[in-house]
């Protein structure tokens, strides 16, 4: 096995002793054994063990108390958003579309309007990835034509964060469009 392949390929027995505790809690004695008697190979391809961490994770956020308002496909950035949302270190923001819809955002307590922005950005993408949509928004033409609105102030400081405009924990931020300057 040259070296490429070996870095490629996983220990699947690392896998599931890293695993191995809170997998045993979730499932009874047959279904670890029957898991154990799968994993038997010693190496698995990147795909593969990725799969199989993702099972395990799906089967583990769920019974989390502090995770288990997070979907089944996970990203990082949203379980470390979550940890750092329950750990005090970032607030959400609320987001209102023209159409009534809110959505909510998580972004760190020092965040500026340009970090709401881009935290905005990814929602809307994410969101978009999960229900198989594959409409291109152009961000671009949305900031230009709209404003983010706050407490009868426009958010229009890319570089102001967002605590000099007052927005807080469970703050709601509205969509407005940009009128015409003559």
């Amino acid at each position: 096995m040259d070296k490429q392949t070996r870095d490629e390929s996983l220990d699947v027995k690392a896998i599931v002793k890293i695993k191995q505790e809170p997998f045993k809690q979730l499932k009874g004695k047959d279904d670890v054994q029957q898991s154990e008697k799968l994993t038997t190979d010693t190496t698995l391809s990147h795909k593969d063990a990725m799969q199989q961490v993702q099972d395990i994770l799906a089967e583990l956020i769920p019974s989390d108390p502090l995770l288990q308002d997070l979907p089944g496909q996970v990203t990082l950035e949203e379980v470390n958003s979550m940890i750092a949302l329950e750990h005090g270190q970032a607030m959400v923001v609320f987001v209102r579309r023209d159409d009534g819809i809110s959505m909510p955002i998580v972004v760190i307590q020092d965040a500026t309007v340009l970090d709401l922005k881009q935290a905005i950005k990814r929602y809307v993408m994410l969101k978009q990835a999960r229900s198989g949509s594959t409409q291109h928004i152009s961000w671009k033409y949305v900031w230009r034509r709209h404003w983010l609105y706050y407490d009868n102030q426009k958010l229009s400081d890319d570089k102001k964060t967002l605590k000099e405009y007052g927005i807080r924990n469970k703050a709601e931020v509205t969509f407005i469009k940009r009128l015409k300057e003559k």
